[in-house]
């Protein structure tokens, strides 16, 4: 319920951010037309955007004859999970990573690059899939896909606001440092409270995935290898939508420095730790 609780004040948040850059592009005039915006997004994204990511993404489809293994070992930890059985789709991509998307456990789907069945064992890689699949369960997919959507929304709108200014309510044209300044902050804020929405998540999936598993050493031996591997293969559709990155199971825009602080996942090095916490007791 606690969770439940702060995820809708942080989606409050988020829709209050966009209806904040409306009002600086149009005064009180934008701030109700980014309202309706809003909900129409919303809605939107309830319906429809669980396609559109794995459109933009050109994630296939595939079924027992075309991906037998994968998509039998995803079967089987759904059902170990008392799941409906996914949509399952791979991403031709060498960045080993992977998300689950869908606006209820009814209407899911797992995906994951074709780069992660590469590198990662079976074991492994069926740690990865729990966790993905702990992620339908907790129903943490839709607010994820919803938050994606904000933010690359408000992203958009900022930048509209630095290249062609706004008015306020009197129609008085828009100081343009305000305008480059929106562009810079209004981002960065989506951005911190995506990291607030997606963050505990990750933990939650993490002992999740490796409950549905039975083998959270095999997860922390996949999220360990996955940040190895994923530091030096970049994912192009992740760095053209960065507001995507916090639907994966690691973060492939993480870096170090400031940029770290503001990763929308917790670091490696602690999942791991909390994983191995699990297999010692």
């Amino acid at each position: 319920m606690f969770n439940l609780l702060k995820t809708a004040i942080l989606m409050a948040a988020i829709t209050a951010l966009f209806m904040a850059v409306g009002a600086m592009i149009g005064g009180q005039t934008g701030m109700l037309i980014a309202l309706a915006v809003a909900i129409a997004m919303n809605f939107f994204s309830y319906w429809f955007s669980a396609d559109m990511v794995l459109k933009m993404y050109n994630a296939r489809e595939v079924d027992a004859s075309s991906a037998p293994q994968f998509y039998g070992m995803v079967r089987e930890l759904a059902q170990k999970a008392g799941l409906p059985m996914p949509r399952v789709y791979l991403i031709d991509e060498a960045a080993p990573n992977a998300f689950a998307t869908g606006r209820n456990p009814e209407h899911a789907a797992v995906a994951a690059t074709t780069g992660i069945l590469r590198v990662l064992s079976e074991r492994e890689l069926r740690g990865v899939m729990a966790h993905e699949l702990a992620h339908v369960a907790h129903r943490d997919i839709l607010i994820s896909t919803v938050s994606a959507t904000m933010a690359g929304a408000i992203s958009m709108l900022a930048n509209f606001a630095a290249f062609f200014g706004g008015r306020d309510e009197n129609g008085r044209p828009m100081n343009p440092i305000a305008g480059i300044a929106i562009a810079l902050l209004a981002p960065l804020a989506a951005s911190v409270i995506q990291m607030a929405i997606s963050r505990a998540r990750e933990f939650e999936a993490d002992r999740g995935g490796a409950e549905i598993s039975g083998d959270p050493a095999a997860l922390a031996s996949a999220l360990d290898k996955i940040h190895r591997y994923a530091q030096g293969t970049p994912l192009p559709t992740t760095e053209a939508h960065p507001e995507t990155a916090q639907m994966m199971i690691m973060n492939p825009l993480s870096g170090g420095g400031l940029r770290g602080l503001f990763s929308t996942h917790p670091s490696t090095e602690e999942r791991v730790a909390r994983l191995m916490a699990m297999v010692r007791r």
